[in-house]
């Protein structure tokens, strides 16, 4: 469960962008074509106001030039197929896209409220203090709570939306193990990383290193940190980041030496992960593993995360969508 108190964090370190060169793009001109010999450019059908009909083609191609601001005509499709995945968002759906996994795998749903209530006051002017929900495994080991709507504490100044923890057996109350996602995080890869957990049959059992997590990011093209490779990785873009370092305070762990550090003491090291589109400009998402997760549940989120396969999207983030290649779904 949450921790008493809790303190916000940006994460600890970035790759070393001097050492690693890219080249930005330009900004994405998506306004309608105003003459009949710009039309071809769109690969969709539609007639605009002025008359001008925009030809389909039999095929749709992933393309950054997709006009996707509301309102569409009707013939414009509502979803797209974007990429990549690490920038696409969670489409809107930070709570429904993780619940619908979550029931899939056979979970138990519970709504907590906690508020104050006046005698003879209207159930509609109850003040609600507290209002998380609770997905409970069958094997009661594993657990994940949304709790935005309290806020309880931020990652990379971003609130958290989920928290991910396991026991290893029923005797023990405590959570062996923690994860936090904030919003935005792709719904793609946190369902990923549960339904890993889900396979498990000792939840808070280590498997493998570091490796297995850097292996399935470099096999779909991202580049070890120049600085550390055996603990770092960005993608091609230089946008998304994934590092094994030293954890925010109070990010919850069964590994009594997570709180026993002194300050300039050597702590247990916990994978970090974090969307920056723009340097400096602030975080898309973030997530943050305490040092006991598995390295193959890690994997298994980093794994779908960096993958190249678009994803279906009618909700694109503000940040990123001039930055994601698309495609009409239809």
């Amino acid at each position: 469960m949450p921790p008493q108190s809790l303190a916000s964090w940006r994460p600890l370190r970035r790759c070393n962008r001097q050492r690693l060169e890219s080249t930005p793009s330009d900004a994405l001109d998506v306004r309608p074509p105003e003459t009949p010999a710009q039309s071809t450019q769109y690969p969709f059908s539609l007639r605009t106001a002025g008359g001008i009909k925009i030809t389909k083609p039999l095929e749709a191609y992933l393309h950054p030039d997709f006009p996707i601001d509301p309102p569409a005509p009707a013939s414009v499709p509502s979803a797209y197929w974007v990429g990549p995945r690490h920038l696409a968002g969670d489409d809107g759906r930070p709570y429904d896209a993780v619940a619908d996994t979550l029931a899939g795998l056979g979970w138990t749903s519970l709504t907590l409220i906690r508020g104050r209530r006046e005698p003879d006051e209207a159930p509609e002017d109850r003040q609600v203090l507290r209002s998380i929900v609770l997905h409970i495994s069958p094997d009661s080991l594993r657990w994940a709570q949304w709790v935005l709507p309290d806020e309880p504490f931020h990652l990379g100044n971003l609130p958290t939306a989920w928290q991910v923890s396991a026991r290893s057996d029923l005797a023990g109350p405590l959570a062996q193990w923690s994860a936090y996602f904030t919003p935005e995080v792709p719904g793609e890869a946190l369902g990923a990383f549960l339904t890993a957990l889900d396979a498990r049959d000792q939840p808070a059992l280590p498997l493998g290193g570091p490796e297995l997590v850097l292996d399935v990011v470099t096999a779909h093209g991202w580049l070890r940190d120049v600085d550390q490779p055996g603990t770092g990785a960005v993608d091609p873009t230089f946008a998304s980041h994934l590092r094994l370092g030293e954890v925010p305070p109070l990010i919850q762990d069964g590994d009594p030496l997570a709180l026993l550090a002194e300050a300039g003491e050597a702590v247990l090291a916990g994978w970090q992960a974090w969307a920056e589109p723009v340097l400096g400009a602030g975080y898309l998402w973030a997530a943050s593993f305490s040092s006991s997760v598995p390295h193959d549940l890690v994997a298994a989120f980093a794994d779908s995360l960096s993958s190249s396969a678009p994803v279906l999207r009618r909700v694109l983030p503000e940040s990123t969508r001039d930055r994601l290649l698309r495609a009409p779904a239809s």
